[in-house]
């Protein structure tokens, strides 16, 4: 097996983590420092030290959380409430989060000890999609879904990949209104009962920094409510309620 992936199912941390812990030197095998990510060991018969610590073959886990709206994606936090902080009874020493949800962002979030899982789900050249239900201020008509299908500029020199959308509701303000607060659209503070709004599912296949709010401003639209629903074949549980979890299987990506 090699030196980076092992030590990756030993919680140390993220793949991209692991290879900066060995290229530095902190890790040993049978005494000697090994600076290779690549160098093969095998578990039951090699002594594997980092930073002075044996490390032992960790079982691999996952979980599904339902991350809610104002919680951020961070192992602690001193001004605001962690995505950790709702897993209150599972000994979460290695776990981390799978990519980020921002803080008025809900929905699934993956929370594992496995590096190799998340440079799975998380580098670019896998396009794992992931799906997110919105609701936006704007209307998405026929030019608007066909510069997301075929790819478009949100700013900075980014070009997104064409990306996939389902635009589910249309109408003013004034009459959907009640809906979107009950599904928990973010406080709307000026009057825009004559404004539009749309709802959708978009499905990207990459992970730019704040990638779908980007590509609807550049569309002209503002969102109030994001929720992802799915990574890859993994799909929210809605059940869980916002801020449960469960364990799930690995084998289900």
């Amino acid at each position: 097996m090699r030196l980076d992936k092992y030590l990756s199912l030993a919680q140390i941390g993220t793949r991209k983590k692991v290879k900066e812990y060995i290229y530095r030197g902190d890790v040993r095998v049978n005494g000697d420092v090994i600076c290779i990510p690549a160098f093969d060991v095998n578990p039951s018969k090699d002594k594997i030290m980092y930073q002075e610590k044996e490390m032992s073959n960790i079982e691999k886990v996952c979980y599904m959380f339902y991350k809610p709206q104002g919680c951020i994606t961070a192992k602690q936090d001193e001004n605001c409430r962690t995505v950790f902080d709702y897993l209150t009874d599972i000994d979460t020493t290695g776990l981390f989060a799978v990519g980020r949800l921002d803080k008025n962002t809900e929905g699934l979030l993956l929370i594992t000890n496995d590096g190799e899982l998340n440079h799975l789900l998380m580098n670019p050249e896998h396009h794992v999609e992931k799906t997110y239900y919105f609701w936006v201020f704007g209307r998405i008509d026929a030019e608007e879904i066909r510069r997301i299908e075929t790819g478009m500029d949100i700013g900075d020199g980014e070009i997104t990949i064409p990306a996939k959308i389902k635009v589910l509701t249309t109408g003013k303000y004034s009459v959907l209104r009640e809906q979107m607060r009950q599904e928990g659209c973010y406080a709307v503070k000026r009057n825009l009962h004559r404004e539009e709004v749309s709802s959708g599912y978009l499905t990207i296949f990459e992970g730019k920094k704040h990638q779908v709010k980007r590509m609807m401003k550049r569309l002209g639209c503002h969102v109030v409510y994001l929720k992802r629903v799915s990574i890859g074949r993994v799909v929210l549980d809605e059940t869980l309620g916002k801020g449960g979890y469960k364990r799930i299987d690995e084998r289900c990506f």
